[in-house]
């Protein structure tokens, strides 16, 4: 009995980016197709994506890296890679199994085959909703935490500065600040996000 296959929507760099990203630098296919079961002995997994985070260290891989760049740029003609949450479809590898929740790097597509396993984490706790490890329980959740509580060791009443205020990781380091009892300064890039921040974070100062 031939594996079902199925078609694998995709988000793709056309070309690489100058600027600031436009819509027409990206776009969506459908063309390609993928078998939901893997062949083959070598360890790999097949998943399922549920979110992708639109974190902004993307922008900087869809311009052509440099001599001097330390990050590899996306490939144009390929889709976008990022961290996302994902449900495991079929496994060779011990670590995960059919049905698992994970989160960590995979590609901006409906379903991805990952291979490197050093950014892929299990869900143990999925009593919260999924979305939270694109977010507060993922990569900039855990950027905030050791940044501000490991790297700082702030106390309280002390003054703290959080620069990108209104960003990803910004916003849960104002308020860890604010949760510890500290003078939080902060700035952003638009009167929005700062009303955003003094309305809704609570922010001493912006």
């Amino acid at each position: 009995m031939a594996e079902k296959e199925v078609r694998n929507k995709q988000l793709v760099l056309r070309d690489y980016v100058t600027g600031f990203p436009k819509e027409s630098e990206l776009y969506v296919t459908s063309n390609g197709t993928i078998k939901l079961k893997l062949e083959g002995d070598s360890k790999r997994v097949l998943v399922k994506n549920l979110f992708l985070a639109a974190d902004p260290h993307l922008r900087p891989l869809m311009k052509k890296a440099d001599n001097l760049s330390v990050l590899q740029s996306f490939t144009p003609g390929l889709p976008l890679y990022g961290y996302g949450v994902a449900k495991v479809v079929d496994s060779r590898h011990p670590d995960f199994e059919e049905g698992n929740f994970v989160w960590g790097i995979t590609g901006w597509e409906e379903y991805t085959i990952i291979s490197s396993f050093e950014h892929l984490f299990k869900i143990q706790h999925s009593d919260v909703p999924l979305s939270y490890y694109a977010g507060i329980l993922g990569m900039p959740g855990l950027t905030a935490y050791s940044g501000f509580f490991e790297v700082c060791d702030p106390k309280k009443g002390e003054h703290v500065f959080v620069s990108a205020a209104a960003g990803g990781v910004g916003q849960l380091v104002g308020q860890y600040a604010k949760l510890m009892g500290c003078y939080v300064v902060g700035s952003a890039g638009s009167k929005e996000k700062v009303d955003m921040l003094k309305d809704k974070f609570g922010l001493t100062k912006l």
